[in-house]
């Protein structure tokens, strides 16, 4: 028999049979896994494993390659502003819809389990719309395909910073890119943080790393992104966020 126990944020259920839910999770060390949870869909179960729940998970299978069992434990729970708030609950079905249709399933990424933790921690908190950006240049990175956005990939300059390449994902200054910039992203000012970030730097930003996304991750797959992550996008665009726009703060 096999077994490991490790913490894992939960990412997606579906019934099984009649009693029984089969959870995907990312855990820390074990990556994206599943697991079946029995009696599940009873109500003393199914309140701690929404979507977004840190948990204490314990899995079990008699074989490497078969699906096995999880139990769960609750560590935190989601935060009631998140889930009283449309926009921070959009961001946080975004975030495990991303995570569990992007991520190969069984490979590890602490990091990137890292960052996610922060940003439930940081939902609650008015500046949570830039950590969900970070979120997404943090799972590009995890992948493979992270932005470089400290230097221009042309001349190596540090300042006047403006577009972003569709080719490789670097920098481009100005003066490099004045000819080309009908055919560069503009630079996300999400990512710079020199001053106060307001919607439209979020929009630019989840432009650009929804570009990448769909590019490098989703097309290779023969997928859309996922419906959650546009609902969340377009909330954005129009300035809906639980009825506040996000510079308004809470």
């Amino acid at each position: 028999m096999l077994e490991w126990q490790d913490t894992a944020i939960l990412l997606g259920r579906r019934k099984h049979g009649e009693t029984d839910v089969v959870v995907t999770a990312l855990t820390r060390a074990h990556g994206r896994h599943a697991g079946l949870v029995k009696g599940g869909v009873s109500r003393r179960l199914r309140g701690g494993l929404e979507p977004g729940t840190l948990v204490s998970a314990r899995w079990r299978a008699r074989l490497e390659e078969h699906l096995g069992t999880f139990s769960c434990e609750p560590e935190a729970a989601i935060s009631p502003l998140v889930l009283e708030d449309a926009g921070r609950l959009a961001a946080l079905v975004s975030l495990c819809g991303l995570l569990d249709a992007a991520l190969p399933e069984r490979e590890p990424h602490p990091d990137l389990y890292d960052l996610c933790v922060a940003l439930l921690s940081r939902l609650p908190d008015a500046d949570w719309a830039a950590g969900y950006a970070d979120f997404e240049r943090g799972l590009l990175e995890s992948l493979g395909f992270g932005l470089h956005l400290d230097a221009c990939v042309a001349t190596g300059a540090t300042t006047d910073l403006r577009y972003v390449s569709p080719k490789s994902g670097g920098a481009v200054c100005g003066a490099a890119g004045a000819a080309y910039r009908d055919r560069l992203l503009p630079f996300p000012e999400v990512f710079r943080r020199t001053g106060p970030v307001s919607d439209a730097d979020v929009v630019a930003g989840l432009a650009v790393t929804g570009y990448f996304l769909r590019r490098h991750v989703f097309d290779v797959l023969g997928r859309p992104l996922p419906e959650a992550r546009d609902r969340l996008l377009d909330r954005l665009s129009r300035g809906e966020w639980g009825g506040l726009k996000l510079s308004e703060g809470v």
